[in-house]
């Protein structure tokens, strides 16, 4: 078939004669123009190693001090103290190389001077990390730093000030410290506070106590030995546990969706917008690979970890009856498509050369105009990664283990990421509330067989070219897609640009094979299987409610006018929605980050304090005057602060005791009081969309340049999930999901409850806001 020849380099018959090669000259030229890109690669995989691995030196500074020690040499000066001599009188005797004096003396030279330069790298080193342990900055009052600090900072610009290369910090990063478990049980116990009456409360207390007491010490000796051998104590198991054995559907319980610019349209050619697009973020990948991506930065001096980075691209997660894995590939050179119940191949380089956005948009049209039908089975067939994991994994090993199911699959699992092109038209319209809604729905799950779940993300195209993302949770937290996803928007805006009606700019390659069209074989048995999936995630994506929307009177300009951080003030304006929606307070998460320490990737701030629930309780009395409620606001909005400080320096609650537990559960340790805490349900979790990591336009000129950010489903069935972005000073998006099978809750109820929680805290501090 004319699809099979495309993927070979060269034909062969069998005659009586032998074996007949025919070989194809051009297919010959791109497997060996494809042999240079790879050895290209290694190449630059090797010299950034090296780089990487002298950092903060260079060979430029190791070519100084060479310089130095010969210079000294010549002026009579011994700056070694005798060590070139002592090196000079070890070197073997008798060798071509060393038979003049002058020969073993520059020898001698050159490696007392390396063994000087390594040394000086390992002081440098060290002295990084241990500065980077130092957080008593993030402590500190707004303008009123300490001179340590001040010291500190001077410190960290200098041993960093060499331009660094995306991994050039991870040896450098500190290791996430295991906190004490009498402060973790303290902190623990005040958390609850609010949510249990005095009688739950002091049985609580009794349990925290016998765990201390009896229990914890030995669980905590474990934990502490396994941060001594590992690089983070919690990263690894927080995978596996937490993502991997999973068994429930990914959509909506765990994959979590990213919005385009909804503010400004570039194009609405939709193939136009997939080439610009898809050639930004394979630019991306190659920025990726050779390290030219800048580690991200707190304050622009204390670097993030990008561990997380790696597994951006050609990642995919393989189901497993009892756990899945995560396949990394080094590279890849395709992409898998879907478009109207058909699966593509569609090759992103041509040779060694990357395909310009304008041969993409002609491929992609290709797929658009191409009218064959689905083969039996295929059209639903991605709705085995939406329904349950054992499910798939069955299935995957039943169908899919040889012949041409096996090699259209791999095709898939092995692509850079999946496209899903949709025959449906999304935007936000300002007019329309429920656009923005409708439009979050589509990504979150779209029609349930639409998406592959199990790749590291799919990207979504409109018919109308409005984009979106749809990210697997397990290989990475949302601030690493959002720097992706920043960067490609960027790029596609001020660098590639479109043509006056909407086309990628230059001219096509009609000589362009078309995309692959992949071929299956579905029996009726696996045709079964993927309806079953289908009526699963089809009854999942029907119970989830999803109200997005833009909130206009303020944003982050008006909250800093009121002296508080921007994200506590929404944090304890969602404290007091919730309170009028459901008349009681609940255990609430927060996302806050690990990034100071290596692999560190996230802990819980619970953002429900006694604080907090003070101020709620004062405002809905009624009866205190606005100064006694700005003082209660500050007392919770300190607090809030403090407690994400904590989290993100690795002293938070949540993450140890999920180690402890663990630990609990290898030695066949009984803990009443884990075991509740393990069990307690969230029932509003929250989490606060970056934006900004990427300084590629100024916001100030391009204020339309926005994204809506993105949102996840509930955790709980009787609960909200609320993801929320500050767009700029005077916007917030926020993103509210719920289940209409819950009685107690409705998503739009609890978003105008936000809304007029917002408002009111504003009020309080009497700031001219514009009207809602």
């Amino acid at each position: 078939m004319a699809e099979a020849h495309q993927a070979v380099a060269f034909q062969f018959t069998v005659t009586p004669e032998g074996v007949d090669f025919r070989l194809s000259r051009e297919a010959l030229k791109h497997i060996y123009l494809s042999g240079i890109n790879s050895w290209k690669k290694r190449l630059i995989r090797i010299k950034n190693g090296i780089l990487r691995g002298v950092y903060p030196g260079s060979p430029t500074s190791w070519l100084v001090v060479v310089m130095a020690t010969v210079g000294s040499s010549y002026c009579n000066l011994d700056i070694s103290l005798g060590l070139v001599g002592c090196i000079q009188r070890c070197l073997p005797q008798g060798c071509e190389p060393y038979q003049t004096p002058q020969t073993r003396e520059l020898l001698s030279m050159a490696i007392f001077s390396t063994g000087v330069w390594a040394t000086g790298i390992f002081f440098f080193r060290q002295t990084l990390k241990l500065l980077l342990s130092y957080h008593g900055w993030m402590f500190e009052m707004h303008g009123k730093t300490s001179h340590l600090t001040r010291i500190w900072a001077i410190c960290i610009r200098l041993l960093s000030s060499r331009r660094p290369m995306l991994y050039s910090f991870q040896t450098s990063l500190p290791k996430l410290p295991v906190p004490r478990v009498s402060a973790t049980i303290q902190r623990y116990l005040e958390s609850v506070r609010p949510l249990l009456d005095d009688e739950e409360y002091y049985r609580m207390e009794m349990l925290a106590e016998e765990f201390k007491e009896k229990t914890a010490p030995r669980l905590q000796k474990y934990l502490v030995l396994k941060s001594w051998w590992a690089t983070n104590y919690v990263s690894d198991w927080w995978e596996e546990y937490i993502y991997l054995r999973g068994r429930s559907p990914l959509m909506v319980n765990s994959n979590y969706y990213v919005m385009d610019l909804v503010l400004i349209r570039n194009t609405d050619v939709q193939a136009a917008r997939l080439g610009n697009i898809i050639h930004a973020m394979i630019m991306y990948r190659r920025k990726l690979d050779r390290e030219e991506i800048k580690p991200v930065m707190a304050l622009g001096m204390v670097p993030m970890c990008s561990y997380q980075m790696e597994r951006m691209f050609n990642t995919t997660r393989i189901p497993g009856k009892e756990t899945d894995t995560l396949q990394h590939l080094s590279d890849s050179r395709h992409v898998a498509v879907y478009h109207k119940g058909r699966f593509f191949k569609l090759w992103l380089y041509e040779g060694s050369r990357l395909l310009q956005p304008r041969d993409l948009q002609m491929q992609f049209q290709r797929i658009l105009d191409d009218p064959s039908p689905p083969q039996p089975g295929e059209e639903k067939l991605a709705a085995l990664t939406a329904g349950g994991r054992v499910e798939w994994a069955q299935a995957r090993q039943a169908f899919f283990s040889s012949g041409k199911n096996k090699a259209a699959l791999e095709a898939i699992e092995r692509a850079a990421f999946f496209v899903a092109l949709d025959e449906e038209s999304y935007w936000y319209d300002p007019e329309d509330e429920a656009s923005l809604s409708l439009y979050g729905k589509a990504l979150l799950h779209g029609n349930c067989y639409n998406r592959w779940f199990d790749k590291s993300f799919t990207l979504i195209s409109f018919k109308n070219g409005q984009l979106g993302l749809n990210a697997e949770h397990a290989w990475a937290d949302a601030p690493i897609i959002g720097h992706l996803w920043e960067f490609v928007l960027g790029t596609d805006s001020f660098h590639l640009g479109y043509t006056e009606t909407g086309h990628c700019l230059g001219k096509p390659n009609p000589a362009l094979a078309p995309p692959m069209r992949l071929q299956w074989d579905i029996p009726k048995q696996c045709q079964a299987v993927i309806e079953n999936s289908y009526q699963v995630a089809k009854a999942l994506a029907d119970d989830v409610e999803l109200y997005c929307f833009q909130f206009l009177p303020f944003g982050k300009g008006l909250i800093k006018r009121c002296r508080t951080s921007p994200d506590a003030f929404v944090q304890i304006a969602l404290q007091l929605a919730h309170f009028r929606d459901r008349g009681k307070f609940c255990l609430t998460y927060e996302a806050s980050m690990t990034r100071m320490f290596r692999e560190g990737r996230t802990e819980t701030v619970r953002s429900c304090t006694s604080e907090s629930t003070a101020f709620v309780q004062a405002m809905m009395e009624g009866s205190h005057v606005k100064a006694d409620l700005r003082d209660l606001f500050q007392k919770a909005s300190k607090k809030h602060q403090n407690m994400y400080r904590l989290a993100m320096t690795g002293a938070g609650i949540d993450r140890h005791l999920f180690c402890l537990y663990l630990v609990s559960k290898y030695l066949g340790v009984s803990s009443p009081f884990l075991a509740e805490v393990l069990s307690e349900p969230w029932r509003l979790s929250t989490s606060q969309i970056p934006q900004s990591q990427i300084r590629m336009f100024d916001p100030d000129q391009h204020p339309n340049h926005l994204g809506a950010g993105g949102g996840f489903g509930p955790v709980a069935d009787d609960g909200y999930g609320v993801s929320y972005m500050i767009a700029g000073e005077n916007m917030i998006f926020f993103h509210v999901s719920s289940k209409f099978s819950s009685s107690e809750t409705n998503a739009q109820r609890f978003g105008n409850h936000i809304r007029q929680a917002l408002l009111d805290i504003a009020d309080l501090f009497q700031v001219p806001k514009a009207d809602s």
